[in-house]
């Protein structure tokens, strides 16, 4: 599984830019991490409609291999806004780390420090990664507001602040003339305009603010009512929403699996037997199985039988939603990198996957080492809920690596290829 590619916005000498950026990502044995540019060029362009414009009509960058490049151009303008996560205000670094260390300031700086060192690293800019590796001490902000507590904890914050002015100006300057706006389409950059006035008119209309708002909001009801029916009728055509299963796809170190799950209530059952899950290569080996045995878990199931009918008379089509695709690779070396580093949506489906498959086999061991008082379920909550008010964890993350290995080992074991 890929990572997303994630639009954006950096706040330079020459005022805020939009760009895209792909966190690391893997191809086979290959790791990457790249931002939309060319070369030694990074693009930033100065509106969200000329990236979206530019996005449309170049395939020529770095970003034209990413598996989610495609996905990208589809999207809406409005969808190229960047959230205020992905917001950074770069020229007020210096301003910033002179305020007091509270959490969400330390949190502020932190993100601000992580995405230039990225782009260092990324764009082999040598002021930039002399800028770090030469002031280690900048490592502290990733910790929260522990380091900065007490006396002691006040001059490391100041000493942070006298570091970064005193070296900023070069880490900007390096920023700035690796930064380059490429060509866009008038005409494409006009339709993307477009399409933002109509986001923001039509967010503007879900906010009444007169007496008609009772009636729009009657109107608006009708039509999802209206909706609802559509979509009633979409799910009569959707065999597995109706016979209550899930085709769901897993990406291990070991290859590519096809499988089910459903649930009965809150409790997980896999297309499987005694703890074990049964997982296929390909589509062909999944429908034979289907189709010819009943030694399984899901045969209990009062719709299994329509899933074999299909099975036999090979009239089975295997949509996986994105909801339902797990990838366990990598995770572990993410981990080692810290939880700001790590793939949030990956490792948040890994561990409803782990959860799963740990429940459905009885086993209590996941559950254990990912509760909230471990290393590991301190770590894995808040890479996936980040709170600046929280205290982040502290590395070296070795031991939380070694404990998610051992989590996905014995998953692994308990996935049997079948076909």
């Amino acid at each position: 599984m890929a990572g997303d590619i994630v639009p954006i916005e950096l706040g330079l000498t020459e005022g805020n830019l939009f760009t895209l950026w792909a966190p690391r990502w893997r191809e086979g044995d290959d790791e990457w991490e790249a931002f939309l540019g060319l070369d030694e060029d990074l693009y930033a362009l100065d509106t969200v409609a000329e990236l979206a414009a530019f996005v449309r009509g170049d395939d020529d960058n770095d970003l034209a291999d990413h598996p989610a490049w495609e996905t990208i151009k589809q999207l809406q303008a409005d969808e190229l806004v960047p959230d205020d996560r992905h917001s950074y205000d770069l020229i007020g670094v210096p301003e910033l780390a002179a305020e007091d260390p509270r959490a969400e300031v330390v949190a502020e700086l932190e993100d601000a420090l992580e995405i230039v060192r990225i782009i260092g690293e990324v764009c082999e800019l040598s002021p930039i990664t002399k800028f770090f590796t030469g002031n280690p001490i900048l490592g502290a902000v990733t910790v929260g507001t522990d380091n900065f507590a007490g006396r002691e904890g006040v001059d490391l914050w100041v000493r942070i602040g006298r570091i970064i002015a005193k070296g900023w100006d070069d880490v900007i300057d390096a920023l700035d003339a690796v930064v380059s706006r490429p060509k866009v389409d008038a005409d494409a950059v006009e339709e993307a305009e477009e399409e933002l006035a109509a986001a923001a008119s039509a967010e503007d209309e879900d906010e009444p603010e007169d007496d008609d708002a009772i009636d729009d909001e009657a109107a608006e009801d009708d039509a999802d009512e209206d909706d609802d029916e559509e979509d009633d009728l979409v799910d009569e055509d959707d065999f597995w929403a109706n016979v209550g299963i899930d085709p769901i796809r897993i990406f291990t170190d070991d290859g590519e699996y096809l499988t089910l799950r459903c649930y009965l209530g809150d409790d997980p059952l896999f297309l499987g037997a005694k703890g074990k899950i049964f997982g296929f290569g390909s589509e062909r080996a999944l429908t034979r199985f289907l189709a010819d045995n009943k030694d399984h878990d899901l045969a209990k199931l009062s719709t299994f039988a329509d899933v074999r009918s299909a099975a036999e008379t090979a009239e089975i089509e295997y949509q996986v939603l994105p909801e339902n695709v797990y990838s366990l690779e990598g995770i572990d070396e993410d981990i080692l990198d810290g939880p700001r580093r790590i793939d949030s949506r990956q490792l948040d489906l890994a561990v409803e996957l782990l959860t799963d498959a740990a429940d459905y086999a009885g086993i209590d061991t996941v559950g254990e080492e990912l509760a909230s008082t471990t290393p590991l379920g301190w770590f894995v909550d808040y890479a996936i809920n980040p709170d600046p008010k929280r205290l982040a964890p502290s590395g070296p993350f070795d031991n939380e690596a070694e404990v998610w290995r051992a989590l996905v080992n014995d998953f692994q074991d308990r996935l049997t290829k079948r076909g």
